[in-house]
């Protein structure tokens, strides 16, 4: 069991794509009838750590980009956002990195995603074996980058080092399906991925897929709990959040907004939920504060770009209050 203590320490190592969203503009605009786009940095692992960077924290990715237009794009676009990218490598061949185009609008919202020879999926062993594992100050994956090899066997490895350097674990379940070969196969490697870390965070969809059943979703991260995790946060949407530690189940609200587009809640989330807890608070209220950056990035286009500073982030704090779920 790592000490969580590390997560105030170091840089946050990310595992996962970075790709480029085109949003329709302007926003609430349909795919079909859009004449113009807006181009973002995308990926839920880069999202994350833009995040990180924007709330104060260091972050580095760790993943491949395709050696192309696109894929410097994503590298410009992480040194934008203050994002270590020592540990990203190019391939070449027809390798392509994610693009997501995607609404600006709440009603049947379209959100097309090309992932044909990611990129990102070609890791190796190789790109995570220098990584600066004792001085970090975690190392957080989402459940995407598991979904092909050889990525997954290079994260599992990277898993193997940083339990060995006692480096904190944190998993973001993200499942999407299209990622991978079959939801069998998708939920037996969640479920190894999963008793590996010390935080694992999902929606009550994603822990109900763990678990096999839609009902049993909650007693699935009980029972993740139970066997070493030591944070679990099981959202579930408009009705808030419940957080699992040793010490108890805690129950959290969400926060009024005036939503723009469902993206990007996840993602933003993590980010601030981590910040949180490296700047010395306790779980709660990093949950809440993860909760105000959800609310925060829903209300606004992209999701890198929405990611608020810690500036926005406490006037938005001080300003609304949060609603019982």
């Amino acid at each position: 069991m790592a000490d969580l203590s590390r997560l105030a320490h170091g840089p946050f190592l990310v595992i996962g794509r970075a790709g480029m969203d085109l949003y329709a503009d302007p926003p609430g605009t349909r795919l079909e009838e859009a004449m113009q786009f807006t181009a973002a940095l995308g990926g839920s692992s880069a999202n994350i750590a833009a995040g990180l960077c924007r709330l104060g924290r260091q972050a580095a990715l760790v993943t491949r980009v395709s050696d192309d237009a696109v894929g410097r794009y994503c590298l410009n676009q992480l040194d934008f956002y203050g994002i270590d990218r020592r540990h990203v490598r190019h391939q070449g061949g027809e390798a392509r990195n994610s693009l997501a185009v995607v609404e600006s609008r709440l009603e049947n919202t379209q959100s097309v995603i090309y992932r044909n020879g990611a990129a990102d999926f070609e890791m190796t062993e190789d790109d995570i074996a220098a990584l600066p594992y004792d001085s970090a100050a975690a190392l957080v994956t989402t459940g995407t980058v598991l979904a092909a090899e050889p990525s997954r066997s290079a994260t599992f490895a990277a898993f193997e080092r940083a339990r060995a350097a006692g480096l904190p674990l944190v998993f973001d379940v993200d499942y999407r399906p299209y990622s991978w070969a079959s939801a069998e196969e998708a939920a037996r490697v969640y479920a190894r991925a999963g008793a590996l870390c010390d935080i694992v965070v999902g929606n009550d969809v994603e822990f109900g897929f763990m678990a096999g059943d839609p009902a049993q979703g909650l007693e699935k991260a009980r029972d993740l709990l139970r066997h070493g995790v030591q944070v679990v946060v099981y959202k579930m949407g408009e009705h808030g959040a419940i957080t699992l530690t040793a010490t108890g189940e805690t129950r959290s609200g969400i926060f009024p907004t005036r939503a723009l587009k469902p993206t990007g809640a996840g993602d933003s989330f993590m980010a601030a939920f981590l910040a949180a807890l490296a700047d010395g608070r306790r779980v709660p209220e990093a949950v809440i504060r993860g909760s105000a950056a959800a609310a925060i990035v829903v209300a606004r286009v992209g999701c890198a770009p929405a990611m608020p500073d810690t500036e926005t982030l406490d006037t938005f704090l001080a300003r609304t209050r949060m609603k019982e779920a």
